[in-house]
């Protein structure tokens, strides 16, 4: 009987010490597979966006749209000066006869 007694308590006590070595759930094993999917996908997207505000800080920086301006002013007035040669070249073509 003695031996059943401390064979029960010994049980007890590595249940009981069992028990205290559990580990809490991690926040990640209560969520499912598509919550994980989309947090992943989040910080994706959270980086796209951060290098694109990066990307266009820098653009920003080296005057591309002032250049750009520029560049299409002179290429409007180039292409105004050629199309008014080529109207009057063509008005003298078919204008004189």
């Amino acid at each position: 009987m003695r031996n059943v007694l401390v064979f029960a308590v010994l049980i007890a006590l590595l249940a009981v010490g069992a028990e205290s070595f559990r580990m809490p759930r991690q926040a990640e094993e209560e969520e499912g597979t598509v919550a994980t999917v989309l947090v992943t996908l989040k910080s994706y997207y959270d980086k796209g966006i951060t290098s694109a505000s990066g990307y266009l800080d820098s653009i920003k920086g080296m005057k591309l749209e002032e250049k750009a301006k520029n560049l299409f002013g002179e290429t409007t007035a180039a292409v105004k000066t050629y199309a008014g040669i080529m109207q009057d070249q063509l008005y003298h073509m078919f204008g004189s006869q």
